[in-house]
Parts: C-alpha cells; structure tokens; sequence
C-alpha cells in the first residue's frame, strides 16, 4: 500500500478506537439519545455543505426508492447500533462495549446463511469461538468496573444486531451511487430518529449543565469520528486490499480498552481480557476464511453500469463504525 493509504488506514485504528472514549465522556452530561442525535445530524449538515459547495447541490439529489433504503439501513446502524453503545456504556465500561461491539462480522455469516449463502467449516468454527467469547464476557460479575451489568451487556448485544443488520442490508438494496451522499441521508435519518426515541424516552437537554469535557467529547465525534474516520474509510475501500482494510475490526478494541484504562481508569480484568481475546480470534478465523473463500470465486463478467433503479453493488457500500 501507498503511504497515503497507510496513514488512512492509522486514522481508523485510532479515531474509531477512541469514538468509545468520547462517547463515554459525552454521556456524562449529556443525554445519550440526544448526544447522539446532535453528533449525527451536525455531522450529516457539515458534509452536505461541503458536497454541495464541491460538487453542486445536485450531489444531493436521490430517487425516493434510494433515499429510503438510505433511511432504513441509517436507523439501524446509526439509531439502533450506534444509539444503543451509548446507552450500554452507562451501564458498562467503554473497554467492554468495544469488545463486544467486534463480534459484528459474526452476525453477518448468520444473516447470509439465512439467505442460503452456506459458509465453509471454518467460518462456522469461528462464529461458535467468537460468540463463546460474547457468552464469556456476558456472565462476567458486575463490580462497577470493566464487567458491568447484565442490562449493558443485552443493550451492547442489539446494537451489534442492528449494526449488522444495517451493514447487510446496505449491499443489497438500491442505495444512492455516491458513498458521500449516502452517508449524509444514513446520518440525518439516523440523527433524527434518536432524536425521537430520546424525547420518547424522557431524555431532556440542560444546555447550562453539559461540562467543557462532554462538550469537547461531541466535537470530537462530530469532525474526527463522523467525518475524517469515515471520510479515510471510504477512501481505503476504494484504495487498498479488504483484507488489510479490515483488520481495524481487530485494532479498535485494543485502542479503546487502553484508552478506557488509561483515562477513565477502567478496571480490565483477565477474565476481559480473555472474552475479548476469544471474540477477536473467532472473528480473525472468519475475516480470513470469507476472504479466501472470495479471492477463490472467479471474477464475474462485467454488467452493464446499473441505472438509478438498480441496487448499488456491495463494494460501493462505506459503512462508519461506532
């Protein structure tokens, strides 16, 4: 890989290890629905505003069809995945939350095996190591430090669901043909809608009461997790090889486990670190095998370039992690 491609790919490791952090510090004085909703929905204006200064405001401009699966795949991702992190890590440290959060990939064999895509031995033996890992993680004791509660650990668990569902969901039904714009519908649908839950759910906003760190925490996600991570993601799918692009899934939670502990003074626990290390391993067995298993399948003939109808093809997809 170019240098260029490695420092992007540095900036995923780190921003996105550390978005757990700053949602953590973000939560402590303000609501999580609603501390999500504003990250999102600045960061969808902050981009649409760029697009449209670059490219002219016609960069904006989808089908109805796309704009709705942009709509429902940012629910699920941004709403019911990244949303729910933040209310688990009321209940669990942000070291746990990233743990878990890798087990995603695994829920992504279990959807295409229910659309009859029947992975290899290998991947099945990952996906049984990596949710060991989630089970072992799960029945840890709560002692107020990097364990938490059986509540934190059930919410962190749908959010993976949901993320997973969404990133599915995603490659096969007809987004908008630009990434960039996809994500600007994905983030103001899904800043809208925890906008919602969060007043459903009682969350109230005391501007006067929100700390300089909290404050500083949703800058952070807004311009560095929102756009600079995901705006190299998207570059890096383009640019450098899935398998290395990948490996963040690996990294993120070694990032924020240390920054948890170093900063938040989270208790990590072998016990922990023995989950996460299982979870991570299942989930290498399964990246590695679906990558091999790819790399093996001849290269299809070349279809006609889709019309704005057609499904927009699963390597187009750039999807922002939590």
């Amino acid at each position: 890989m170019t240098p260029l491609a490695w420092a992007a790919l540095v900036v995923v490791y780190i921003v996105w290890g550390s978005t757990y952090l700053a949602i953590g510090i973000g939560i402590e004085t303000i609501p999580p629905m609603l501390s999500g909703s504003m990250r999102f929905l600045l960061a969808a204006l902050l981009l649409a505003s760029f697009l449209a200064i670059r490219h002219g405001p016609g960069v904006l401009r989808v089908s109805p069809r796309r704009l709705g699966s942009a709509v429902l795949v940012g629910v699920l991702l941004l709403t019911g995945g990244n949303g729910m992190v933040a209310v688990a890590e009321q209940h669990i440290s942000t070291g746990l939350a990233a743990l878990l959060v890798a087990s995603m990939p695994l829920w992504l064999v279990i959807f295409g095996t229910g659309v009859g895509d029947r992975p290899p031995r290998a991947t099945l033996v990952g996906v049984i190591t990596g949710f060991a890992g989630v089970a072992l993680l799960s029945v840890l004791p709560g002692d107020g430090g990097a364990s938490g509660s059986v509540l934190g650990v059930a919410v962190i668990l749908f959010a993976t669901f949901s993320w997973a569902l969404g990133s599915f969901l995603a490659g096969r039904l007809p987004m908008p043909a630009n990434s960039f714009t996809t994500s600007v519908y994905e983030m103001a649908a899904g800043g809208l809608a925890l906008l919602a839950v969060g007043f459903g759910r009682g969350e109230t906003l005391d501007v006067g009461q929100i700390s300089g760190r909290s404050w500083f925490a949703l800058a952070y996600l807004v311009v560095f997790g929102s756009l600079l991570a995901f705006t190299s993601y998207a570059w890096l799918l383009g640019n450098a090889p899935m398998s290395i692009v990948g490996t963040y899934a690996y990294v993120n939670p070694v990032v924020a486990v240390l920054l948890g502990a170093l900063i938040l003074n989270e208790k990590v626990t072998w016990e922990t670190l023995l989950g996460g290390l299982i979870i991570v391993f299942g989930v290498g067995i399964v990246v590695t095998t679906e990558s091999r298993r790819r790399h093996a399948v001849p290269e299809p003939v070349p279809e006609p370039v889709p019309k704005e109808d057609d499904a927009r093809p699963a390597e187009d997809v750039a999807l922002e992690s939590p």
